[in-house]
């Protein structure tokens, strides 16, 4: 089933065009929900709710860009307000785990469990500041680089997700590049 049969088989309907655009798509998609909310469970949701909205809608969609750059740009904006509206709750959510693992930790740990559990903190310590410091970025530069680290899309289908020129992607990548080195640069400094 190529492209346009996959459009005309949503628009209409078709289970088969659902089952197809679903099994082609859904690790792409799942794959950039999860470098936004960085979430396993999230990302899933999210990506069932970008098919949901593509079979609700499949009837806007006027074939002004490809089929996969709508589905890319529906993730990005579904990620998106899912951070939005899930910020103050996670990060109640990550207070009260802190404290609770804290009053958790109190028991003697063996030297080998001890040393795995430190290697253990120190890696996902690494991924927390990663996932901040990515937070941080301007909305465009976090876009850019999160299509382009991990989904690993070529510039050109960046720049038309984001409906930006190819020159305006390099840009954002370059500076989300050194926003994160010195963000990143300044913790390991302390």
């Amino acid at each position: 089933m190529n492209e346009q049969e996959l459009i005309i088989g949503i628009q209409q309907n078709n289970p088969l065009a659902y089952k197809v655009l679903v099994s082609k798509y859904r690790v792409s998609i799942v794959n950039t929900c999860m470098g936004f909310v960085h979430n396993n469970d999230d990302a899933h949701d999210l990506a069932q709710e970008v098919f949901l909205e593509v079979f609700q809608s499949a009837e806007k969609f006027r074939g002004d860009s490809k089929l996969s750059t709508w589905l890319y740009r529906i993730a990005v904006n579904k990620s998106l307000n899912f951070l939005r509206s899930n910020k103050k709750r996670s990060l109640m959510k990550s207070i009260e785990q802190f404290f609770k693992s804290e009053k958790n930790s109190t028991y003697e740990i063996a030297d080998s469990e001890q040393a795995s559990a430190e290697f253990d903190l120190l890696n996902s310590e690494k991924a927390r500041l990663l996932h901040q410091a990515l937070e941080s970025l301007p909305e465009n530069q976090r876009i850019a680089f999160i299509l382009s680290k991990y989904d690993d899309l070529p510039y050109g289908k960046i720049a038309e997700i984001m409906d930006v020129s190819l020159a305006s992607v390099e840009s954002l990548l370059f500076r989300a590049k050194k926003n994160l080195q010195t963000k990143l640069v300044n913790f390991y400094k302390k």
